[in-house]
């Protein structure tokens, strides 16, 4: 972990507000673009992105340090988007953006994460990105996490296993049968593209 990370993190811990906002402000937006991915809605995105943070806050004097902080984040954030996802049909009440928290030491306010695109998502924007998205969406859920944790958060196999909780083994065998079934969504959609388009054209799909 970064010196200056410990520093900011042992200031957290005695309560200074300011301390946790330099943090939030460092990884607000990879948390809110690894809860966009996860559960396919930005509204629902930036919710959990501010429920993450919101829950690291009351958790800090728990985090000892054995991962990095960063790892500790996103082991919150992919297991508030499984709780999301399992609870879609009935969704639970989402925290306030503008109701400040209520500490001891005072309010904590938060913003919304900047959704502003970054290299990735400008590559993957418009048409592409959708097609990119409905297809992660088609995903089971222990495979869209690996994916958007390793190809699209860039995280180590080291950090997602340790994000995860499982062992190196497992991570890349799930990792390898995920990009196996993306690729086989992408071939189908395409076929399934190239069938429309001849029958827009009265020919024969092979």
């Amino acid at each position: 972990m970064p010196e200056k990370e410990k520093l900011l993190l042992k200031r957290c811990k005695k309560g200074d507000l300011r301390a946790y906002d330099i943090l939030m402000q460092k990884y607000e937006k990879k948390v809110y673009n690894l809860c966009y991915r996860m559960v396919n809605n930005a509204e629902d995105a930036a919710d959990l992105a501010q429920e993450v943070f919101l829950k690291a806050y009351r958790a800090l004097t728990d985090f000892r340090g054995q991962s990095g902080f960063s790892t500790w984040l996103y082991r919150i954030a992919v297991n508030a988007c499984r709780d999301e996802l399992r609870k879609r049909r009935k969704k639970p009440p989402v925290l306030s953006l503008d109701k400040p928290l209520e500490t001891e030491e005072g309010e904590l306010h938060f913003e919304a994460a900047d959704t502003a695109p970054g290299p990735l998502e400008t590559a993957l924007r418009g048409e592409l990105q959708r097609e990119i998205q409905g297809l992660l969406s088609k995903l089971p859920r222990n495979y869209r996490t690996v994916i958007v944790l390793r190809d699209l958060q860039a995280l180590s196999y080291e950090e997602i296993a340790s994000v995860l909780e499982i062992n190196l083994g497992t991570l890349k065998s799930r990792l390898n049968r995920a990009r196996s079934l993306l690729r086989d969504l992408y071939l189908q959609t395409e076929q399934n593209s190239v069938s429309e388009h001849l029958k827009d054209k009265g020919g024969v799909a092979k």
